[in-house]
């Protein structure tokens, strides 16, 4: 079976774009066509932040995504050892970092 050849993708990456965006928080919302990923972070004694960065996505490429996700953890783990995910703040029950929960609005996730 003739399998055609891996298409390469030049990718270029602008000097602002380099710098990147440090985010400790995503709102994730999503409807029939897309999901919308929201990347802000949070400040210790601030109430309120902004939106940093927004990505829109398909369905099927923020599955994607979350395929490559999965895989990339399973092989930092491999290298590095088990991602801990702030064992101090379950101890005390304070949410902090990335995590799921659910909002009053069914299509509506918020990542911490």
């Amino acid at each position: 079976m003739n399998q055609p050849p891996a298409q390469q993708i030049n990718i270029e990456l602008g000097e602002k774009e380099a710098e990147g965006i440090y985010s400790n928080l995503a709102v994730i919302s999503h409807s029939p066509a897309e999901f919308v990923i929201d990347f802000t972070r949070m400040v210790p004694g601030a109430p309120k932040t902004r939106v940093y960065a927004r990505i829109i996505m398909t369905p099927q490429h923020a599955k994607s995504l979350l395929n490559a996700l999965k895989d990339n953890i399973t092989k930092y783990e491999q290298q590095f050892g088990e991602i801990r995910i702030f064992a101090e703040a379950a101890k005390d029950n304070r949410p902090m970092g990335f995590h799921p929960e659910q909002s009053a609005d069914s299509g509506q996730n918020t990542t911490k």
